[in-house]
């Protein structure tokens, strides 16, 4: 242990344990108790635990395997008073310490058998976004709540519910044999592609983007990726995944300031990381089951990265890709990206009305999309006094720190 700390900077570091570490000890003790809630239950009551005990006995070495092992202590002693000393107890007493030298391997797939379980067919699609979202992507229910514009207790609601739904269900902590995958498998991805799209664009907080909740969605998918080859839309969320991750490092100053696309120093693209992105495409096109939405965005995605710049983009085929995601994936965000895409490649009237049209159906209401875009859209017209407003509109909208002041500032700039 180190020496004693401030009780601010031990609830950072464990802030800090958790967002890297704290998918991996669930599962571990999901693994472990075969009992979803209880898992997530000790493991919070661990986390309780540290933030009372490290500040006067500092930091341990090993944080997340200290969390783990009382976590385990905490299962012990919950079936000792229940008086079900069986084979859990033995396997989960086995050699625990609860000092610097705690085991701490997780099996590699652990956390991908956590997304299976959360994803199971007794669950509503709704309720197991929210469980994975919560449990595996770390996001808090005030999070989750703005990424889909609903109320935080409806969120809640949906976490209980479910947690009590696959305990009384009985569901196995694992990951399905493959005939027993197609139920799952579009939970499985959407869950997956919505934990990366919060960390490639924060929805909250002080950081643009969350590399490290990106990254576990990526390190997901790539493990799907092996485990069902022949599926052609794994594969394409993957690539979409490469293309979009490639360019985390031209996304931010030092400062952590926003860097949009146009000003991006395209010198910085990780060029390995777009070649993983297009050989994971050419798998899921050669699979011949025509592009589905994942790979319908991993293709625009693509345009991106290949072109030399913003001016030499292909956007009359990235509005044709995009033309092809309304027909099979409709939302108001790909009609809104769309919109963008038009105004790039015929200027911005038409897309004007596209975002209109949005707006006049009470689309996207509540988020900052909408009014960000239709204010660069009027800007480009030179509707000034319209477009700073529309700015301003979207910065009181914006939940995440970065975004606000990036908004502040192109209304003040217009």
């Amino acid at each position: 242990m180190s020496g004693a700390e401030g009780a601010e900077s031990v609830k950072r570091r464990i802030e800090a344990v958790w967002r890297i570490d704290g998918a991996r000890i669930i599962a571990v003790l999901a693994r472990a108790t075969r009992d979803f809630g209880l898992a997530e239950d000790l493991a919070q009551e661990a986390v309780a635990d540290a933030l009372s005990q490290w500040p006067e006995s500092g930091i341990p070495h090993n944080p997340a395997g200290w969390l783990t092992a009382v976590a385990k202590r905490k299962a012990i002693d919950s079936w000792r008073r229940a008086e079900r000393l069986d084979e859990h107890y033995r396997a989960l007493a086995n050699g625990l310490e609860l000092e610097d030298g705690v085991t701490w391997e997780p099996v590699d797939d652990d956390v991908l058998r956590l997304v299976f379980t959360a994803c199971h067919p007794v669950l509503s699609r709704e309720a197991q976004v929210a469980l994975t979202l919560r449990v595996v992507g770390g996001l808090t229910t005030e999070e989750i709540a703005r990424l889909f514009l609903i109320p935080v207790a409806t969120v809640q609601q949906r976490i209980v519910r479910a947690k009590k739904t696959l305990t009384a269900a009985r569901v196995p902590f694992e990951v399905p044999e493959p005939n027993d995958w197609g139920p799952r498998l579009g939970g499985v991805l959407g869950v997956i592609y919505l934990m990366f799209t919060e960390g490639y664009a924060a929805t909250s907080g002080e950081s643009w983007i969350r590399p490290d909740l990106a990254g576990e969605a990526l390190r997901i998918g790539r493990v799907l990726a092996g485990l069902v080859p022949r599926e052609p839309e794994v594969h394409g969320l993957v690539s979409l995944m490469e293309f979009q991750a490639s360019r985390f490092a031209a996304r931010t100053l030092a400062d952590g300031k926003p860097v949009l696309l146009a000003d991006q120093d395209r010198g910085r693209w990780d060029r390995a990381q777009i070649g993983r992105g297009r050989e994971a495409l050419i798998r899921s096109d050669g699979l011949g089951k025509g592009r589905g939405s994942y790979a319908l965005q991993a293709a625009i995605a693509q345009c991106h990265v290949m072109a030399p710049s913003i001016a030499e983009t292909d956007w009359a085929h990235i509005v044709l890709l995009y033309e092809a995601l309304v027909r099979i994936a409709p939302s108001p965000v790909v009609e809104l990206n769309r919109a963008v895409a038009v105004s790039m490649a015929t200027g911005p009237d038409t897309a004007l009305g596209i975002v209109d049209r949005l707006a006049s159906g009470g689309a996207l209401r509540g988020s900052h999309l909408l009014p960000s875009v239709r204010g660069e859209l009027l800007a480009r017209l030179g509707r000034t006094e319209e477009a700073r407003s529309e700015f301003a509109t979207a910065a009181a909208l914006a939940k995440n720190d970065r975004t606000r002041a990036a908004l502040q500032e192109r209304a003040a700039s217009i």
